[in-house]
């Protein structure tokens, strides 16, 4: 059989064609490719564009093929540089020369009216698709565990913190939920990107369309699309679904990240307020007494990577001329890390919360030594008429008094507040009770236990735990 040369006279560099190809990063793609190919063949025999017997013989061969992959003998998917065998270029490459190896000259006829531009566009978002919905799925595993661990400890008061500084008691399950609320927000972050992710590009061929009478919507359809994407440049010459993915998947690594990096401070000595169950910690090589908070630092150190893919991506795409240009090859490296690293670490994440056991006694004691009530006390001057401001004022002066003469706010005498202002009243002590504290709270959302005790309703409520 003769071999089509094309325009070049000379084969390509073994240096150059080994840097060029994409193929031991697109191989991944490889069912994407091959649910891609059969759709569009499916269409070009609907079209009458090729021979019905063709597309039968190529339908079968790519079904073949998938089979090959199934059962583990997917060695042709590996580039070998200089050994005389052709190389090839990418995964649409070499999935049609398997294609041809098996089937002969009507493996050919499967890119008729389409580019390697609009397939690889295709095949990202398939691929886009099945990665979001696989990090829903850890997002809501990590929600699961947050509010376990809510309900378990829905009475625990703990002190909660502005700038790492003790700042009002909190419920604990107030704020677990925070976390809950924030992956709530991620998750349909994603969910949005997907909507504008599942539309169809494929059609639009290298950047024109093409001159074959083919049915897009058709395609669309059988891969289960929305829709088509309506302009054949943009089809092929953007990444923004990309890009939008790996930035949700950033703001996602970034909120996992704080929770991780709570969890290291507050199972340290020096706050003791959390353990790690021992399935998600690691020793020391020389110190025996360590417990380490590893898996917790690996997410957050992960976190980067995620940062870097984004920057990657963007850096990429940001001086690109319309259409297509070789430098979108290399998105997919970022790409991959990124829905690899975020669904691994959202699932450690969730298998590590499970674990986690708090010291309420430690949170209580914290608390009863502390200034954390010092809000309350401008409050209760407040309803008693006392510009807040101003109330503000004379209980910071209480706060340093305290501090000067070594009492706590519960131990300084009640001669002491009057002195500073004669509208504390006999039962100004009353509200110096972190329980009494939450129990004044009366806005929407807040820590009161009330408010508290709606919102596990709604999440359990949302998914679906008892």
């Amino acid at each position: 059989m003769k071999e089509w040369k094309g325009r070049f006279r000379d084969p390509l560099d073994a240096e150059a064609l080994e840097f060029s190809s994409s193929l031991p990063v697109d191989r991944r793609l490889v069912r994407e490719d091959i649910a891609g190919s059969l759709a569009h063949v499916a269409m070009l025999a609907a079209r009458k564009i090729i021979p019905g017997n063709d597309a039968k013989k190529i339908a079968h061969g790519l079904k073949e093929i998938l089979r090959e992959i199934d059962a583990g003998n997917d060695a042709w998917l590996t580039a070998h540089s200089g050994s005389g065998r052709f190389v090839a270029d990418d995964v649409h490459m070499a999935v049609e020369q398997r294609l041809t190896e098996k089937i002969g000259n009507a493996g050919a006829r499967l890119h008729t009216a389409r580019s390697r531009n609009d397939q690889v566009a295709l095949d990202v978002r398939l691929f886009l698709r099945h990665a979001i919905d696989i990090s829903v799925v850890s997002l809501r595993r990590v929600q699961g565990s947050l509010l376990r661990k809510a309900v378990q400890y829905k009475s625990v008061v703990m002190p909660g913190y502005t700038h790492l500084q003790r700042a009002q008691p909190v419920l604990l399950p107030h704020h677990l939920l925070a976390y809950v609320e924030m992956f709530e927000r991620d998750r349909t972050r994603l969910l949005d990107c997907r909507k504008r992710a599942n539309k169809s590009p494929l059609g639009a061929a290298a950047l024109a369309g093409t001159s074959f009478p083919i049915d897009r919507r058709r395609v669309a359809r059988q891969l289960h699309f929305d829709g088509v994407v309506e302009n054949s440049i943009d089809a092929v010459s953007d990444r923004d679904a990309v890009l939008e993915f790996v930035s949700a998947a950033a703001v996602t690594m970034m909120h996992a990240s704080r929770l991780a990096e709570e969890l290291v401070l507050w199972t340290s000595h020096e706050w003791r307020f959390a353990a790690i169950g021992d399935a998600f910690a690691t020793g020391s090589s020389i110190m025996p007494q360590k417990k380490n908070p590893d898996m917790a630092e690996l997410i957050r150190g992960k976190t980067g990577r995620v940062y870097g893919d984004l920057v990657t991506l963007l850096t990429i795409m940001k001086g690109l001329p319309l259409a297509y240009n070789r430098d979108m090859q290399e998105d997919k490296e970022p790409l991959f890390d990124a829905a690899d690293t975020v669904v691994a670490s959202i699932d450690i994440l969730a298998g590590m919360l499970a674990t986690v056991t708090f010291d309420a006694r430690r949170f209580e004691k914290e608390l009863d030594e502390d200034f954390a009530l010092a809000t309350e006390l401008a409050d209760y001057l407040a309803r008693r008429g006392v510009p807040f401001r101003k109330a503000h004022g004379i209980v910071g002066a209480l706060v340093v008094q305290c501090q000067t003469q070594g009492y706590s706010l519960g131990e300084l005498p009640l001669e002491e507040y009057k002195r500073l202002s004669k509208k504390f009243g006999t039962d100004v002590k009353e509200v110096l009770s972190a329980r009494r504290s939450l129990a004044l709270k009366r806005s929407e959302g807040s820590t009161a236990p009330a408010e508290v005790e709606k919102a596990l309703r709604r999440w359990r409520r949302m998914l679906g735990k008892k």
